[in-house]
């Protein structure tokens, strides 16, 4: 399955916003959301308004980046071809930067709040209070209510976090990039001994591995609520990926020679990480992500920027 999520600041995207602003638009969107090519003609019929209502406001998506059109041959001259650009649009605010003393940015992503995914089950989603959607189905991922996620978990694929730059709000240079969270294998029950390869990805560029020794059930985690059952994956290593100006690291080891500059931070107003199992590894062992609510931690995926 795939998913193309936009996450917006209103006061940095008034073309967005004004994109949004007309039923006429959203009720577009809402037709375009299932994947389906369609034309204007197409478009126009299935809403009952004429073609040049539709033209009209198609330009506005199209100039917001909300949709995608392409010009292609028919059988009397051309047509227009219209696809949605994002599945997904999320609104918020991210006006409350955190920063430490030492100049440090931190921020703090729910593991629900994926912008993007492509998972293969066996897979599922919990929050604190059940689970969400159905087990095993991957277009559960996209269920509006996976922003409450405290664990999550899949075979194959990835999902991939959009975190702001602050940096370009504080006009400062990061030096140090870290991402902290609570992993583990996945495998059906639990496996002390079930080795998994997890990759992370920044902006596109592969940093480096960690093979996760098994997916942990022998007790119960701190904060994994009660109802969720013992034969199920209780926890996880809280594992330290950190970019540099040297390379980059896993807990301090150095894993790959890949540094800051590489990931072009600078010319970026998002900070991508994305995170999963290839097909290819080694040790395909699935993968566990908990958040807030579930394994020995409390965290959500926390990014913090040295300046």
């Amino acid at each position: 399955m795939n998913s193309k999520v936009l996450v917006i600041d209103p006061s940095e995207r008034p073309d967005v916003m004004k994109g949004l602003a007309s039923e006429i638009r959203i009720s577009i969107l809402k037709l375009l959301r299932g994947g389906e090519e369609r034309n204007v003609n197409q478009i126009a019929d299935q809403l009952g308004l004429p073609q040049s209502t539709v033209s009209s406001n198609l330009q506005i998506l199209e100039d917001a980046g909300l949709v995608t059109t392409e010009s292609r041959k028919a059988r009397k001259g051309s047509q227009k071809v219209c696809r949605t650009a994002f599945t997904e649009i999320l609104v918020g605010f991210r006006d409350n930067i955190p920063e430490a003393d030492d100049g440090t940015i931190e921020v703090a992503m729910p593991i629900g709040l994926y912008t993007g995914c492509e998972i293969s089950g066996p897979c599922g989603l919990c929050s604190a209070e059940g689970v969400i959607g159905l087990l095993d189905v991957p277009d559960t991922f996209l269920e509006p209510d996976r922003m409450k996620a405290g664990l999550l978990w899949f075979t194959r694929g990835y999902v991939e976090y959009q975190f702001p730059n602050n940096t370009k709000l504080n006009r400062t240079k990061p030096v140090a990039l870290e991402f902290s969270l609570e992993l583990s294998s996945e495998v059906p029950g639990t496996a002390a001994d079930w080795p998994s390869d997890i990759f992370v990805q920044v902006n596109g560029i592969d940093i480096g591995t960690w093979t996760s020794p098994g997916d942990f059930g022998d007790k119960r985690g701190v904060y994994t609520p009660d109802w969720w059952k013992l034969a199920g994956s209780q926890y996880g290593k809280l594992k330290n990926w950190r970019i540099n100006g040297k390379g980059s690291f896993i807990d301090g080891k150095k894993i790959s020679d890949v540094t800051l500059d590489d990931l072009l931070v600078d010319q970026h107003r998002s900070i991508r990480l994305r995170i999963g199992v290839k097909d290819d590894a080694e040790h395909p062992g699935g993968i566990n992500i908990f958040g807030r609510g579930f394994g020995n931690y409390d965290q959500d995926i926390v990014l913090r920027i040295a300046t």
